[in-house]
């Protein structure tokens, strides 16, 4: 396996918004993709978000959590802490430093600077993966998404789940969305496989691949990696989490 590399406190966009928001002052985090389009958010309140404020989906999906548990990319924290106080054993991990440092500063007892990439588990530590928030994006592309599968794999238990948060990339009627999908297929790629950075004040993170999918192209993603589709739970909207199970 590859040495990890260590992020550098400039590229720690995410994680310094984190820390501004969690210090209590006001926030605005730009999205910027490689074709040029940006988008502003102007609070990350959602990362701290209580389980009574989380989507219907993502209340339902924590009824499957079962076992000792990884949460891949837990931002500020609000999954993981929800299942520990519900008694989970739970290891969080972010390849952001800050954002590790807040889940610490939460209450959050096992959290770990890691990137999904650098996954170093021993066989059977975990019974349940959770990528909620999207995180199932962290995947990157097809081909990676194979790979890591395959090493969910080994690290998982016998009858593991994942449980992984997405977005259906074609439930969208924006024109600047749609000729992104073009310009992707073009250079072949696919539709939802987006390529941004996160910017925040004088920080920016490195460009990065962030793969949202359709319920047909999760399953055909699955295909042969020792995971299938348990169940999808639904939205209102093009937000759904799957349910994957291994088959064995």
């Amino acid at each position: 396996m590859r040495k990890s590399r260590i992020m550098k406190p400039e590229e720690d966009a995410f994680g310094q918004e984190l820390w501004t928001y969690y210090k209590g002052n006001e926030v605005l985090e730009i999205v910027e993709r490689d074709d040029g389009y940006f988008d502003a958010c102007t609070s990350p309140k959602a990362y701290f978000s209580e389980f009574e404020n989380w989507s219907l989906p993502q209340q339902e999906a924590m009824k499957f959590v079962k076992g000792r548990v990884l949460d891949i990319g837990c931002g500020a924290g609000r999954h993981s802490l929800y299942l520990q106080k519900k008694g989970f054993d739970v290891l969080g991990i972010d390849k952001s430093p800050l954002a590790i440092e807040v889940c610490k500063q939460r209450g959050l007892r096992k959290a770990k600077v890691l990137s999904i990439d650098d996954l170093n588990f021993k066989p059977n530590s975990f019974d349940t993966i959770i990528m909620m928030g999207n995180n199932f994006g962290l995947f990157g592309n097809f081909k990676k998404t194979r790979r890591l599968l395959k090493r969910f794999q080994k690290i998982t238990s016998k009858n593991a789940l994942i449980i992984a948060e997405t977005s259906d990339p074609y439930k969208t009627d924006n024109p600047a969305h749609l000729e992104y999908h073009e310009f992707n297929r073009k250079r072949g790629r696919m539709s939802g496989q987006l390529r941004f950075r996160v910017r925040f004040r004088k920080y920016a993170t490195k460009w990065f691949d962030y793969l949202i999918v359709s319920k047909k192209e999760m399953e055909e993603i699955l295909k042969g990696t020792g995971w299938k589709v348990k169940e999808f739970i639904d939205s209102e909207g093009a937000q759904y989490v799957t349910l994957i199970e291994k088959t064995v």
